[in-house]
């Protein structure tokens, strides 16, 4: 018997549009013979599956995540989460699943919510010996020295929400008149704000996939930027080149997969992520980790299953079959 999954898109952060994009490449990609594939779009108290393209609806009984689809009671027996940004990335919907003991394909609640945290994931690593820039921590409402911050991290830095993706909210200053425009960008995405001091170098990223016993640490992708940074623009209005695999000494290749395959275990990751580098020389800078990494057909995660030989189709289904409660 086929198995119902409920494919998961949409959310309530700057990432929607992304999102739904991602959520809909899944969609078409999950393997039909398997699996019944139902799309839910979140966005806010509306909770539905789309029908027949989205022309007609069904809501989604939040008590029990249920649907009656033409009279007919469905329930699902995984939730393949899409979801950039809150709800789905930073551990809501996954304790949600917990407590209604529904399998789903992303890292654990804890590990959502631990991830999206930028300045939380920065504490935890610093004990696996992970280099990173340094940084300062700020919530809204605190006091900020912008001279001491300034004579601490020099210029250029950058200013972060603590908790968004997709570049949403970042800015790089480049001088002290700046902070003020910055701060307030990343406030508007976030309680909390992190400062990091500016790395030149290679902005690289990395998929991992580890499922039913296997890890696959996929080829790492050069991000080259026409513009300041890898901003949104750059990553979604074609304003960046992405070279997959990068062209890295194979020295440095294996030190990044190391890098990549320590940080997933490390953290109790599950699933498919995707790792953030900057190389400087030989030094590997960690940036960030995305927990629900992009999945349309122009993300980076996917480009990578390509250049490793591995359909796409058959990496869903292994996060399918190998998902928990």
């Amino acid at each position: 018997m086929k198995k119902n999954i409920a494919v998961i898109y949409g959310g309530d952060s700057s990432e929607f549009e992304v999102s739904v994009n991602s959520g809909k490449q899944v969609c078409q990609n999950l393997d039909r013979a398997r699996y019944n594939v139902y799309e839910i779009l979140l966005r806010g108290a509306s909770w539905a599956v789309q029908l027949d393209g989205g022309t007609r609806t069904a809501e989604i009984n939040k008590s029990d995540f249920s649907a009656t689809l033409d009279g007919v009671g469905i329930r699902f027996d995984a939730a393949f989460i899409m979801i950039h940004g809150t709800p789905g990335e930073n551990g809501l919907l996954q304790a949600y699943f917990d407590m209604l003991h529904i399998p789903y394909t992303s890292c654990s609640a804890f590990v959502s919510a631990l991830t999206f945290n930028k300045y939380a994931t920065k504490c935890f690593l610093r004990d696996a010996g992970i280099k990173m820039a340094k940084e300062r921590y700020f919530r809204r409402h605190e006091t900020i020295d912008f001279a001491a911050l300034a004579h601490e991290l020099r210029f250029p830095m950058f200013v972060k929400p603590n908790d968004s993706g997709s570049s949403c909210g970042i800015t790089k200053v480049k001088s002290a008149d700046g902070f003020a425009r910055a701060f307030a960008a990343a406030f508007a995405e976030s309680d909390a704000v992190i400062v990091e001091e500016y790395i030149a170098g290679r902005e690289l990223q990395q998929g991992v996939l580890k499922t039913g016993g296997k890890t696959a640490v996929l080829p790492v992708t050069e991000i080259i930027t026409h513009n300041e940074f890898f901003d949104y623009d750059a990553k979604y209005k074609g304003q960046s080149e992405e070279i997959t695999p990068a062209a890295v000494a194979p020295a440095v290749a294996s030190r990044l997969a190391a890098h990549s395959s320590l940080i997933y275990d490390y953290l109790g990751c599950r699933g498919v992520v995707r790792i953030d580098y900057i190389l400087r020389a030989d030094d590997i800078y960690f940036l960030e980790i995305n927990t629900i990494p992009g999945m349309s057909a122009q993300s980076i995660v996917p480009q990578q299953l390509r250049a490793a030989g591995i359909n796409f189709t058959d990496a869903l289904t292994s996060l399918v079959e190998a998902c928990e409660a």
